[in-house]
């Protein structure tokens, strides 16, 4: 068991990190590389405090070193959903669950926008993971949405399993799609079906299917933990960084603007320490 889980891998995260580390609790960091950061496509910085003129990917660079000094714990692979129990929580990290007592959401700017049907079939024949659910498909027909290249694995893996599988890639240039997938160029729509899903409508046609999956660069915060509260977008936090579930803080960009490196650096401290108090006060 975790005594604090970090969901996202930039700035806010690896200063809660390294805050959690210091007051000798049990974290992990989840997310993509710190490298992926929005950060580390910055050219020049002169607005964070004694590190003027460096570029964004020079200062990930020290932020990651610095963690890495501190004995912070990476896990690579995505948080695919978090679930609430009596008084800690589960996640699901690519078909392994992990048990924290406390989260620090630092996910960063999600992109919110879900295809219609999309939220009422999760579970039902919309999926997250082609690794986790895709042998439950297995000659069947499936659909894969994508946003990112590396929607492109999973496409692939379900071609080993899947009898048909199509793929609408929402992105330009896509580079290594096994040639048994079936490529569409459309605008996914609306999933459809009754109590599992049937189909998927597109803008110009429809596609019979047995399962859809929708692969995100990063899953929209309200469907990653229920219950979430969300205003304008961001997670509506306090000045503590809690938010109004119980022993769940986030930091950084992910709590709306500004989109500052400082703040979510400061943000991500508050948040671990506020999380060490609520170990402390529940232990």
């Amino acid at each position: 068991m975790l005594d604090i889980a970090i969901i996202g891998s930039g700035p806010a995260g690896l200063s809660a990190a390294i805050n959690g580390v210091i007051r000798n609790k049990k974290v992990k960091v989840f997310g993509n590389s710190p490298k992926s950061s929005y950060l580390s496509k910055a050219e020049k910085i002169d607005n964070y405090l004694g590190m003027i003129g460096v570029s964004g990917e020079e200062m990930i660079d020290q932020f990651v070193s610095h963690a890495n000094e501190m004995g912070v714990e990476f896990h690579s692979g995505k948080v695919l959903q978090i679930f609430q129990m009596d008084d800690y929580y589960t996640l699901n990290v690519d078909n392994e669950f992990i048990d924290t007592k406390t989260i620090i959401l630092a996910n960063g700017i999600v992109n919110n926008k879900s295809i219609k049907g999309e939220n009422e079939f999760l579970g039902k024949g919309v999926s997250y993971c082609a690794t986790c659910d895709g042998p439950l498909y297995k000659g069947k027909t499936t659909v894969l949405v994508g946003d990112s290249e590396m929607a492109e694995e999973d496409v692939n893996y379900l071609a080993e399993v899947c009898e048909t599988v199509y793929y609408i890639p929402l992105y330009k240039n896509f580079k290594k799609v096994d040639p048994r997938v079936k490529i569409i160029y459309d605008k996914p729509v609306e999933i459809e079906g009754e109590k599992i899903v049937k189909s998927l409508q597109l803008k110009d046609t429809k596609l019979d299917v047995d399962g859809v999956f929708i692969i995100k660069e990063s899953i929209p915060t309200t469907q990653l933990l229920n219950g979430i509260e969300i205003i304008d977008k961001a997670i509506k936090v306090n000045q503590h960084m809690e938010t109004n579930l119980k022993g769940v803080y986030a930091a950084g960009d992910c709590t709306g603007r500004p989109f500052q490196v400082a703040k979510a650096v400061g943000q991500g401290t508050t948040a671990a320490l506020q999380a060490v108090t609520y170990l402390h006060k529940n232990s």
